[in-house]
């Protein structure tokens, strides 16, 4: 989930196994300078441990603050006007950078100072999260009454019901200059290249840090250094999700609050919160985390000695199991001839010649096509999830932006970290082979789509609108207002809601109801506002300001449980599909088969798939807000209509991913059969060992 659980854990499975072999045999140039290493031993910096501890906590926020934009979504959409649409290409335009550049991570290896390399990639990412923040400084005050510049107690006067002669004249004319317009594209602008930056830093973090890892620690040691580094990084994503509940809580503009203070509370939907608090903290624990890189070596003495911990766990848990890994170091030099080993000695134009050819042989493969369409799916799925469940909740259940965040980070992360641990245990104690990877993954994505049926049936209906109707079949658009507010001069683009609580109906504005006076409660109520002597209510009766609580948020806890079970049955699906790749290619293709996966999860998922989901829930908005001309931000949804297009959308993708595994299974089946008939037409043990051994040694391999 920008942040993405999925490939973390695979390039855990693929440097273990893969990026591994070759160093366990080979001397590295830390090895062979001896005396200098001896000397350097005392320093910290030379300690792959400390590295492990300094990189995971790097990993941590930059995935944190990579998702913390997804946290606070739907704020930004209304502090600066945005559609679903751009916000959603806002999202997912960190994935351009990263996408640009990561195809020749793989090129540069190990020619590069990779911790300060790692260093400069972090501190350009704190950059970028300082670059984002910036919007905040440089614009306008946030006005959540569109009637005066600034927000002050005339304004809400200004919303009452007033005679057309004593009503204020619009300011459309001489709000929306040119000026004003460049103003707030040049503000997108700048978050728009936050995001491309956040992303091109993102690019050396992670595959340079696990590469560093595996070269320099012991053989036997990496992959527990590598397991602790993605369970502490995947608490980075939920982290980024509880940091925008805490911050979503305070006002957008706590640095310069109005003398009188504010009269609105988190459950207003005109709240605005301090979206750029977050980014800020963000990108100054990135910052300090950046700092001990550049201290680091280009290469320090590799660990000599394995952890007690880890031989007596591996003692008690492999007794021998893993005899055929330990065996890999010393075979794998040899057979290691593909692009991964020959890449160091190939100039860019030439890796660049050559990685189409690789990029299709690798395509061809029918395991490795299905097996990374189902991801595309499941991805997907994530991304859209990630990125507007926030905001679907807030719609959906009337809940605030900051309870929806720690919903989400309660539920959804630790799921999908549960799940992919449970998937990594099944294969491991199973001994599964490819077909009952492919059984598991089918039986995970199946639950998944059963569980995401009665989510159709769980949400609340559209409450009444005063002058909003919704024709099926029609144009959504505004009706005739009623006559009771016929003698007022109510502004066209005023957003002020209140709510006539006996008959559940809520009005665009004060005006709207009719209402002529407005009380405002002693302190310490000072938010909640009241409206009187309102025409359009029954009996000239009062008004609240605010919208209409809703009649089922209730149903937001059972709603996220059956989200967070999702999460985990369609995680535990991880790590068997991943195995499936690793068995499914050539073992000199291992290497650049994973950074190709990697590639096409973000081309054909990460990228697009929040732009499809804002799109969609774009279509269900029933009355959008005017600046200056031009669409803004959506006030209203239709939310059956959202929620069973937001669902139906994460419906379609796990029924994608579900077909994708089936035939993956189809496809392992009818090997097995071919590889029977071989075996019965060939009687001669010679032939009949050369003709099946290698689908045998597919079926039999042992994670």
């Amino acid at each position: 989930m920008g942040p993405r659980i999925g490939s973390v854990g695979e390039e855990a499975q693929m440097t273990d196994k893969d990026t591994k072999s070759p160093m366990g045999t080979e001397d590295t140039p830390g090895d062979v300078a001896s005396p200098e290493s001896q000397d350097l031993q005392p320093s910290v910096f030379h300690n792959i441990k400390f590295f492990v501890l300094c990189h995971s906590l790097l990993q941590l926020a930059q995935l944190m603050i990579s998702g913390y934009l997804k946290s606070s979504i739907s704020t930004v959409e209304k502090r600066f006007g945005l559609s679903s649409q751009t916000s959603g290409m806002l999202a997912a335009f960190n994935e351009v950078g990263n996408t640009a550049l990561i195809v020749f991570v793989s090129y540069f290896g190990s020619r590069v100072h990779r911790p300060r390399l790692i260093g400069y990639g972090a501190i350009l990412v704190a950059l970028a999260g300082l670059l984002m923040a910036l919007p905040h400084f440089i614009s306008e005050p946030y006005r959540y009454d569109s009637t005066s510049p600034v927000d002050t107690p005339q304004d809400f006067e200004a919303s009452l019901c007033q005679p057309a002669t004593l009503a204020p004249a619009p300011s459309n004319g001489s709000s929306c200059s040119s000026y004003t317009e460049a103003k707030h594209l040049a503000l997108v602008a700048i978050m728009f290249t936050a995001q491309t930056l956040l992303g091109v830093g993102s690019v050396p973090i992670q595959p340079f840090g696990i590469s560093y890892i595996d070269d320099f620690a012991h053989n036997n040691n990496s992959p527990l250094y590598l397991g602790i580094l993605f369970a502490v990084t995947m608490m980075g994503p939920g982290m980024a999700y509880g940091l925008g509940g805490l911050m979503l809580s305070f006002y957008v503009d706590i640095n310069r609050m109005p003398e009188g203070g504010i009269n609105l509370t988190s459950k207003d939907p005109r709240w605005v919160g301090a979206w750029w608090l977050g980014f800020l903290i963000s990108a100054g624990v990135v910052a300090l985390a950046a700092t001990p890189y550049f201290f680091f070596p280009r290469e320090m003495p590799k660990e000599k000695h394995e952890l007690l911990f880890r031989r007596r766990v591996f003692a008690v848990v492999s007794k021998g199991a893993d005899s055929s890994l330990e065996q890999s170091p010393e075979e794998s030099p040899k057979k290691r001839d593909g692009l991964a080993q020959i890449a160091p000695d190939l100039t860019v134009l030439q890796f660049i010649k050559v990685f189409p050819g690789v990029l299709l042989r690798t395509l061809r493969h029918p395991i490795f096509l299905l097996v990374v369409l189902s991801q595309v799916c499941l991805s997907s799925m994530a991304a859209g999830m990630a990125t507007f469940l926030p905001k679907f909740l807030e719609r959906q259940f009337s809940v605030t932006a900051s309870y929806a965040n720690v919903l989400i980070g309660c539920f959804s992360f630790p799921s999908a970290i549960v799940g992919i641990i449970v998937g990594g245990i099944l294969v491991k104690r199973l001994h599964l082979g490819p077909m009952h990877c492919s059984v598991l993954c089918l039986l995970g994505a199946l639950s998944c789509l059963l569980l995401s049926l009665p989510l159709f049936f769980m949400g609340c209906p559209t409450h009444h609108i005063a002058g909003i109707i919704h024709q099926p079949g029609a144009q959504l658009a505004l009706e005739r207002f009623p006559g009771c507010m016929e003698p007022c001069s109510c502004p066209v683009d005023n957003f002020n809601p209140v709510c006539d609580t006996s008959a559940r109906v809520e009005f665009l504005t004060p005006c709207h109801a009719g209402c002529a006076n407005r009380v405002v409660p002693e302190a310490p109520d000072k938010s909640q506002v009241l409206y009187t002597n309102c025409s359009c209510v029954v009996g000239g009766g009062t008004v609240s300001s605010g919208s209409c609580d809703s009649a089922c948020s209730h149903l937001v806890l059972p709603f996220m449980l059956l989200i967070g079970l999702s999460a985990a049955l369609a995680c535990i699906t991880h790590t068997p599909s991943f195995m499936l790749i690793l068995r499914g290619v050539k073992k000199e293709d291992k290497t650049l088969a994973v950074g190709i996966q990697f590639m096409l999860l973000r081309v054909l998922a990460w990228m697009p798939s929040p732009v499809i989901h804002g799109s969609a829930i774009d279509t269900t908005c029933l009355h959008w807000a005017r600046s200056c001309g031009r669409r803004a931000v959506c006030r209203y949804y239709d939310h059956d209509l959202l929620r069973n297009r937001f669902i139906g959308l994460q419906f379609f993708f796990k029924t994608g991913s579900l077909v994708c595994f089936a035939l993956i299974l189809a496809i392992l089946r009818q090997q097995d059969k071919d590889e029977g008939t071989k075996v019965v037409a060939c009687p001669d043990p010679p032939q009949q060992l050369l003709l099946s051994g290698p689908e045998k040694k597919l079926e039999e391999f042992r994670v």
